[in-house]
């Protein structure tokens, strides 16, 4: 087994361990944990110390980590995922009769996804659950790890058009199968029973289906990785990877760059250090807006924080802010194999061919000619190749939380991901040298810092 197929393995499994957001943050949490981070709640004062390794969590769906150096700092390098992933999400009181036989539950669509592939394989229930004890609301992860209902399709002697194009109706053409009239009344029983819990205590829950499909790596020389939640959890896992990885090792900045300028190495090596920020937010796929996504304030309050903490004043963090970077990162479209002029006739990202920068005229990206180059360098100096993605002129893409985030807290942000085919299917398809391409990128972001000089001029060490 090669180590791009090792690390791979181990990104299924992270994947298999976190049906839904709330369950990646919970493997994250546990994660950093491991490596000594300390969890910071929202709710109480912080006591930073320098050398600290700390984490707080928002919503149980988002997460921020964090490192203090011991020393000085220039800015913040900054890495931002996502948590979440196209799904149907179960509504209240689910249960639905039907045909006076069947019992379906009753869902709704979260995120813009493919609907064909989520028919005819197996799904089940997952989430979290808001359970009374007395005056306490505790929170309960819960996930039904079993195949327990189906979306069926629809014969094709019963719609002989249906290789001709189908519009779905979610409300009517996709409701999941639970059982016969004898399972009436026992969905929320078995999602007690999988939590642990009674149903008669549980006062609120966010529940979602999830693919019961398992990741496989496949290809005739194994290149390719299959799997649901890629987009987002690849990207995700590979910032995590670095930014533990990149806290283990010797953080001297400048022991393996070449900064030809003596005086300029000098003066970088001044403030050469960085506070290395890992964030991921929940509701990327439905705009953002929420408490826990990009587009509240959380990235914001974090960093007030920490300036706080460490004595700065307003105009000091504004400062650090200036010389901050931060990488956007979520997955981008490879050229597809059976629709190639779907993409631009010059930049076609491809698989297992290094991380892609994305851009777009309109805004819909945040990487520009500034934020390009440096993470061109960061990248470089990892080993890594880039691509470039560019929708055609003609066909309209989608957006990211690069932008959303910079509302809030401006600085240099380039958008980037890894290539992939069937982006929002419950079941997608990357390369297996991908993810370890942006581990190393990753931990180069971690271990570097940047100098705003003034009139359009960095020093990045």
């Amino acid at each position: 087994m090669t180590s791009d197929e090792k690390i791979t393995r181990e990104l299924l499994e992270f994947i298999r361990k976190s049906p839904t957001a709330f369950h990646t943050i919970a493997n994250i949490r546990g994660t950093l944990e491991d490596a000594g981070y300390t969890e910071l709640s929202e709710g109480e004062n912080w006591q930073l110390q320098r050398g600290g390794r700390y984490f707080t969590v928002r919503n149980e769906s988002s997460v921020i980590a964090f490192r203090i150096p011991e020393g000085t700092f220039s800015g913040f390098m900054i890495a931002a995922s996502h948590s979440d992933s196209p799904a149907f999400k179960v509504k209240a009181n689910p249960e639905m009769r039907s045909a006076g036989v069947y019992v379906k539950l009753n869902v709704e669509k979260y995120g813009g996804m493919l609907i064909s592939p989520w028919f005819d394989r197996p799904l089940s229930v997952a989430g979290r659950l808001i359970v009374k004890d007395g005056n306490l609301f505790l929170t309960k992860l819960v996930n039904v790890d079993r195949d327990l209902c189906m979306i069926p399709s629809l014969a094709i002697h019963m719609n002989r058009q249906a290789n001709d194009g189908t519009k779905y109706n979610v409300q009517t053409d996709v409701l999941p199968l639970l059982g016969d009239e004898g399972s009436e009344g026992r969905f929320m029983y078995i999602v007690a029973d999988a939590a642990g819990v009674k149903k008669e205590d549980i006062v609120g829950d966010d529940l979602f289906l999830y693919s019961r499909s398992q990741g496989t790596i496949w290809g005739a020389e194994n290149q390719y990785v299959s799997s649901g939640h890629l987009d987002d959890l690849q990207c995700t896992y590979a910032d995590l990877c670095g930014f533990v990885e990149s806290g283990e090792e010797n953080t001297s900045i400048n022991s393996d760059i070449n900064i030809a300028d003596a005086s300029v190495k000098a003066d970088a090596e001044t403030s050469a250090a960085c506070i290395p920020v890992l964030a991921v937010f929940d509701n990327e796929e439905v705009g953002s807006g929420t408490k826990q996504g990009a587009d509240s304030t959380f990235l914001e309050d974090v960093l007030v924080r920490i300036g706080q903490n460490l004595g700065l004043s307003q105009e000091e963090l504004r400062t650090k802010i200036a010389s901050s970077f931060m990488v956007s990162a979520d997955n981008a479209h490879a050229v597809h194999p059976n629709a190639e002029t779907k993409a631009d006739p010059v930049n076609r990202p491809k698989m297992n061919c290094g991380i892609v920068i994305k851009y777009n005229a309109s805004q819909k990206y945040t990487t520009d000619a500034v934020s390009a180059a440096i993470f061109r360098e960061i990248a470089g100096r990892s080993g890594v190749p880039v691509q470039e993605f560019t929708n055609r002129s003609d066909i309209p893409g989608g957006s990211t939380l690069g932008n959303i985030s910079n509302a809030h807290i401006s600085l240099n942000t380039v958008d980037i991901g890894l290539p992939q085919l069937a982006m929002h299917s419950p079941y997608e398809t990357a390369g297996v040298k991908d993810t370890a391409m942006l581990i190393k990128a990753a931990k180069a972001l971690f271990r570097s810092a940047l100098k705003d000089e003034g009139r359009g001029n960095y020093v990045l060490v």
